[in-house]
């Protein structure tokens, strides 16, 4: 079959419905139907029917654009691959509720979009591609639905979007995400303000090792710095120090034996409290193993057995374990963990029998997801959630407030990545870092690197705070304190990540009056005319380079240190010619427009 050509020309409405191809071996009514078409932007409802329920086998919509202008391609889970890829490159990209989102986007040389398309169908499992075919140059794309086995359906509908407007790509990216909010759907939950709060956690600076009495001392000193939240991990359910989960599944507090007490004292601090879950895990060694024994997808999983969420006993049981704690202990909100795990594995059978209600995995733990929130909001409204990357979709918005980096220990570049990926998508919801860690004889310019790389996101700690030189103490307190400061600014829906084929090399937040920039490799920073202008350099060489977009302004500078002493004020002239601003390492120079 021939694969039409999209036109993506000047004037960009070239795009229709008969630029798509569908191939289907299904005895099914497959059409596309226009809903919205203007100056590039194209709306399709995807409608399939049947007389009588049948298992649909996959369906695959493609076409073809010419690669003009195509530096690399950019999806929620790309990290550092965000090449342009060729056809021969096999393995397509996967969406599904609780892995990655429905959405690709090819950018130029200049981060221009070049093309972007999305799907509104969030919870099934969908493969979908943009790839260079050497022979001629153009990008040959598809969305194939079905690919995993499916219960037998009369109808499905969903609807995609196709974007080939000249605008940034990051802002192609930003409009996917009001597009699915508007779905009634897909419509995500409350974010209360304390999902913004500075977080402390206990993994890697504790890992299970956990005791009350010296968590209470990280929070007195957390709480300082300007921490609002802890975070207990791993370890609290069990006194087995193996880092496994043998005992996950029961959910009692083994180690942390009076856990309300404990709750109660961390509040009375001024912080909030949050209790860690691997939520698909049922060890062998608990309880719950042998009362669900039968109702796992797989037992063959690396770490413990895997509950299966379309049992209705499986979901009210996990649904009860998190209602009582949030009762009984008074929490603040929990960390969900692992719910990419929720998934067909090779022996899951994918049918709605003996006693399951849903033959989809993947629907069934969007209905396992929906009942949790529901249950805790009617305990406590304004109830925290946090996943973790990559079940960062549009789904798992509905639900989830607080979404963090996928793990990245010590790796400073890796969380700048992944934080900026999540936020792209993530809309109001609050993303956070991975928990950043150091080690305790680091030089402090290369120690407050860890914090400088997630500046715009929320940063979560997890460090001894009483182990920590007065350096590292100093700096981290100035650090959060200054993210605390400037958090209307950093947290502004006017963020520009630059060059995400480059690693996000500038990071750029703004309000109406004040710029932040954040720069990660000696780049050149372009800045406007803002009444204040932070500029954070966040590497170890000293020189920045700066110029202004526009007329000439004069700034009054003070220069700061990682540790927050001011160690110079000078004037600078901001001008279309580049100058270098010397900016200690891992230091930030703060410029304010003279009057007048």
């Amino acid at each position: 079959m021939t694969i039409p050509t999209l036109n993506l020309k000047r004037p960009l409405d070239q795009i229709s419905v008969d630029s798509i191809s569908i191939e289907s071996s299904n005895e099914l009514e497959i059409h596309l139907e226009q809903l919205y078409k203007k100056d590039g932007l194209l709306i399709l409802k995807l409608n399939i029917s049947s007389d009588a329920p049948q298992s649909p086998q996959p369906v695959s919509l493609k076409w073809k654009i010419p690669a003009h202008n195509v530096k690399g391609v950019w999806h929620s889970s790309s990290l550092y691959e965000k090449r342009l890829k060729a056809d021969w490159e096999l393995t397509p990209y996967e969406s599904r509720v609780s892995v990655n989102s429905p959405v690709l986007c090819l950018f130029g040389h200049d981060d221009s979009n070049c093309f972007t398309f999305a799907s509104s169908d969030a919870v099934h499992a969908l493969n979908f591609d943009a790839k260079l075919r050497e022979e001629d140059s153009f990008i040959y794309c598809h969305i194939t639905f079905f690919e995993e086995p499916h219960s037998k359906i009369l109808e499905y509908s969903c609807e995609l979007r196709f974007d080939s407007r000249p605008v940034m790509y990051n802002k192609a990216l930003n409009d996917v995400s009001k597009w699915w909010e508007d779905h009634d759907d897909l419509r995500p939950t409350l974010v209360p303000s304390s999902a913004f709060l500075p977080v402390y956690s206990t993994w890697y600076s504790y890992h299970q090792d956990l005791s009350v009495e010296k968590l209470l001392g990280e929070c007195k000193l957390a709480r300082d710095m300007g921490y609002g939240t802890i975070i207990i991990d791993d370890g609290w359910q069990t006194i087995d120090n193996n880092r496994g989960y043998d005992y996950t599944g029961d959910w009692q507090a083994v180690r942390i034996k009076d856990m309300s007490s404990f709750v109660a004292q961390v509040h009375d601090l001024g912080m909030k409290f949050l209790v860690w879950y691997s939520v698909p895990f049922c060890g062998k060694k608990s309880r719950a193993y042998q009362k669900f024994k039968g109702k796992f997808l797989t037992e063959n999983h690396r770490w413990a057995p895997v509950f299966d969420p379309r049992y209705p006993e499986v979901r009210q049981y996990l649904i009860g374990v998190y209602a009582s704690a949030l009762k009984e202990w008074n929490l603040d909100g929990f960390k969900l963990d692992f719910i990419d795990d929720f998934k067909a594995y090779p022996e899951t059978v994918l049918t709605a029998e003996n006693g399951r209600d849903y033959a989809s995995v993947n629907e069934a733990t969007d209905k396992l997801l929906e009942g949790v929130i529901a249950e805790l909001k009617s305990i406590k409204a304004d109830v925290l959630i946090e996943f973790r990357q990559n079940y960062v979709g549009p789904a798992m918005r509905k639900y989830g407030n607080m979404f963090r980096a996928f793990d990245c220990p010590n790796d400073s570049q890796t969380n700048r990545i992944r934080t900026t990926d999540v936020r792209l998508l993530a809309g109001n919801s609050a993303v956070h870092s991975d928990m950043f860690t150091w080690h305790y004889d680091e030089p402090v310019e290369v120690a407050a690197l860890q914090f400088l790389n997630v500046l715009f996101t929320v940063p979560q700690v997890s460090v001894r705070l009483d182990e920590l030189n007065s350096d590292h103490r100093r700096m981290l307190k100035f650090l959060t304190t200054y993210w605390v400061k400037n958090k209307d600014v950093l947290q502004s829906s006017c963020f520009h990540p630059s060059r995400p084929q480059a690693n996000y090399p500038v990071l750029r937040g703004e309000t109406e009056n004040k710029c932040i920039i954040s720069v990660y490799e000696d780049y050149f920073v372009k800045v406007s005319g803002h009444t204040d202008i932070d500029i954070v350099n966040a590497k170890l060489s000293n020189n920045v380079v700066v110029m202004i977009a526009g007329e000439d302004e004069n700034y009054d500078a003070t220069i700061y240190n990682c540790l927050g002493d001011p160690i110079r004020k000078e004037p600078i002239t901001l001008s279309t010619k580049a100058q270098v601003i010397n900016i200690p390492s891992s230091g930030i120079a703060q410029l304010k427009l003279k009057s007048g």
